[in-house]
Formats: C-alpha cells, sequence, structure tokens
C-alpha cells in the first residue's frame, strides 16, 4: 500500500469548518510543520497549539509536532523579502520564491529523516499542518512534494472553501 498524505493550512478556516474538513478527508493524525505553534489575530486563535491540540483530540483527531521540518527565521526571512518584492503578504503569497524553496530543501528537507511520516501515511492518513492557505504558497508543499517521490504516496491538499 502506497499511502496517502493531506495537506492543510490555517488561513481561511474557522475551527469548526476546520475540524469539519479534516473529518470529511479522512485524517486521523495532524502533523504541525510550524517552528511556532501560534497564529496572529483573533480569528485563528483556534489554530493557536494547545487550542488546537485540545479541539483536534475531542474530535479523535491526534497531533504531533515536526519541529523539524519548520523553516527556520532565517529561511522564513528569506521568503518575506521576495513577498514584499512582489508586493504580497505572508496572508496574500500566492507562491514560495525560488530562493526559499532551494534553502528551505538544502536547509531542513535534505537533513530530514521522512521515513517515520512515509511509515504512518501507509497506515492512516496524517495531514501536514502550517498556516498559509495555499500549499503553493508554504512549505508544506515541498513536503508533500519530496514525500510522493521518494516514498510513492499520494499528496493532496485541503483548502477552505
Amino acid at each position: 500500500m502506497a499511502g496517502r498524505i493531506a495537506t492543510v493550512g490555517v488561513y481561511g478556516f474557522d475551527a469548526e469548518v476546520f475540524l469539519r474538513t479534516l473529518r470529511a478527508a479522512g485524517v486521523e493524525v495532524v502533523l504541525d510543520v510550524r517552528q511556532r505553534r501560534g497564529v496572529r489575530g483573533p480569528q485563528y486563535a483556534w489554530a493557536n497549539s494547545r487550542r488546537l491540540q485540545a479541539a483536534l483530540a475531542e474530535a479523535g483527531i491526534g497531533y504531533q509536532h515536526h519541529k523539524e521540518l519548520a523553516p527556520t527565521t532565517a529561511l522564513r526571512q528569506a521568503q518575506y523579502r521576495a513577498d514584499a518584492e512582489l508586493g504580497e503578504g505572508k496572508r496574500s503569497r500566492t507562491q514560495l520564491s525560488p530562493e526559499y524553496e532551494r534553502l528551505y530543501t538544502e536547509q531542513i528537507l535534505d537533513q530530514a529523516e521522512l521515513d517515520p511520516i512515509a511509515e504512518l501515511a501507509r497506515q492512516t492518513l496524517p495531514a501536514l499542518l502550517c498556516v498559509e492557505r495555499d500549499p503553493e504558497a508554504c512549505h508544506r508543499s515541498l513536503i508533500a512534494a519530496r514525500l510522493e517521490s521518494e516514498f510513492g504516496l499520494e499528496a493532496f491538499h485541503l483548502r477552505p472553501d
């Protein structure tokens, strides 16, 4: 069995729709790949680590933090510079910069031990979680692509309506 892995962001969801989307997709465990597990703004307070973990537990969905897959502060700063050049912000970003993709791949992804995630995806349906609405604008898409190419997992992306 090859396995599947989902990705999901926080932006564009409220807590109820987020949980409903995970359940509808059959997600059984969320793999949080954020460095700092908080989201600014009162509309996203539900996605801060403790609240999110409590809501997931109540919904019967597991939670794991994979900080080793989170971009470093320096990497995020590189993306912010590219965003500024394009006149985009974190919440309006449409794509990752080529520099960010290269640096994230070299510094994080190439060093990461992805076997445990691939094995988990063969047994259950995990979802990589970060904040950006669109996977193309987030490092979770790079992780998912690596899991597809190296382990044959089918990656798909959950989005708000």
